[in-house]
């Protein structure tokens, strides 16, 4: 088992996964608005599995998608984090930089405030020399995250876990290299 890596920013907490985040995770999961950019909702039983695996790969790692939580009420608003994409992507091996947030938390500048944090744990505790991220085309949200990280766009891809002909199938990709990256 890996040293458990956590940390917290001006407003958030980003630590391992606890059994109580598993009702709003599975709430946000099942959100239309947060998975319009994803094939479709998630069951409760697909967004557990989804909790234990991003449980599992801190405890032998250390890192990944961290649960985030507001430090002020100590409430679960989703994860952001680091993940070595298990799907064979045109640009594996990565470490891609994610998150998904509950709708009522977006606008309020907390994936940005947690990727920063996270992107310093992968670049200065982690020694990575590249972070990527990527989404489908149409996610202006997630783009704008992307771009405020000073991510660069760099193309884009068809994800093929997404069937042939679906309309989240194009992907965009950016780019973060550690040179490039002001912490």
């Amino acid at each position: 088992m890996a040293e458990l890596i956590e940390f917290e920013t001006q407003r958030l907490r980003l630590r391992q996964w606890l059994p109580e985040d598993r009702t709003p995770f599975a709430e946000l999961n099942a959100d239309a608005k947060v998975m319009e950019f994803f094939p479709s909702p998630l069951s409760r039983a697909e967004s557990d599995r989804m909790a234990d695996i991003c449980q599992s790969l801190i405890s032998g790692r250390g890192w990944g998608f961290w649960a985030a939580e507001l430090k002020e009420t100590q409430q679960f608003i989703g994860f952001v984090g680091l993940h070595i994409p298990s799907d064979q992507l045109p640009f594996s091996p990565c470490v891609e930089i994610g998150w998904r947030l509950a709708f009522q938390h977006w606008g309020k500048g907390f994936a940005t405030e947690a990727a920063k944090g996270a992107l310093n744990v992968g670049f200065d505790l982690l020694g990575l020399n590249e972070i990527v991220s990527f989404t489908a085309i149409g996610n202006d949200r997630s783009r704008a995250v992307m771009k405020r990280l000073d991510m660069k766009e760099s193309g884009t891809f068809e994800h093929l876990q997404i069937p042939a002909g679906h309309v989240l199938r194009l992907h965009c990709l950016y780019r973060l290299a550690r040179i490039d990256h002001v912490a």
